[in-house]
């Protein structure tokens, strides 16, 4: 079991969910929800990165927050009934343990550390998005590219990420050509080697120095409410 919020229940508590949960392999692309789905399933990733996506009416979209093995998708269907506000698809192939909402819920009635663990992914989650709204507006295409390379190479257990040129130019809300120009431009600098729908991750500390602050304020955020973030 590699999900940190499943791991860290005490055996108890876990007993209430474990009987529940069902193992899958989530590939790349998946969509998990989009906007007004009900949360009928939570999903808890083992390893790998699911992007919540915020989708405009002219058919743009931009990436809002991630999810990957330091909380779950869909958590606060557990508390009651919810309707996706966001796009949820996999980015990078994810392990995971999925529960419906209506059995999560049984737990989280008779469960006091269940309700604490949602209750502190919430707050997490919500920071990290609001963060991802100031660097989106605030900070260089280049930076959030950093941070979001470093974000998604803490989730995987490789230095080679899979990403289309058409999820990386949603991530960033640019342009295709503007993608092509910040990845050569990585590149160039000895950080990333980057051919078409691959980016290896060549120098970590290159990457942290040329990232924006972000990364490190939502990676605390994380260490602070979640266990063994």
């Amino acid at each position: 079991m590699q999900n940190r919020l499943l791991a860290a229940l005490p055996p108890a508590d876990y007993g209430l969910v474990g009987p529940y949960l069902t193992h899958i392999d989530l590939e790349r692309g998946r969509l998990l929800y989009d906007p007004g789905d009900p949360i009928d399933t939570v999903y808890f990733p083992h390893d790998g990165v699911i992007s919540l996506m915020t989708l405009m009416e002219n058919g743009g979209a931009i990436e809002s927050a991630t999810i990957g093995p330091e909380g779950a998708l869909g958590l606060m269907a557990a508390v009651s009934p919810r309707a996706s506000l966001s796009r949820a698809i996999v980015q990078t192939p994810c392990r995971a343990a999925r529960i419906s909402a209506v059995q999560l819920h049984e737990a989280w009635e008779k469960s006091p550390a269940i309700r604490k663990f949602i209750d502190r992914h919430t707050e997490a989650l919500f920071g990290h998005a609001i963060q991802s709204v100031a660097c989106n507006a605030l900070h260089s295409v280049e930076a959030r590219f950093c941070r979001w390379l470093l974000t998604c190479h803490d989730r995987i257990s490789t230095n080679t990420v899979a990403l289309t040129q058409e999820f990386l130019a949603d991530m960033l809300g640019v342009q295709r050509t503007t993608v092509t120009a910040v990845a050569r431009t990585l590149q160039e600098r000895g950080y990333i080697r980057y051919r078409r729908g691959v980016v290896d991750i060549v120098d970590r500390a290159g990457l942290e120095a040329m990232t924006c602050e972000c990364y490190g304020v939502v990676r605390r955020t994380y260490d602070r409410l979640l266990p063994g973030s």
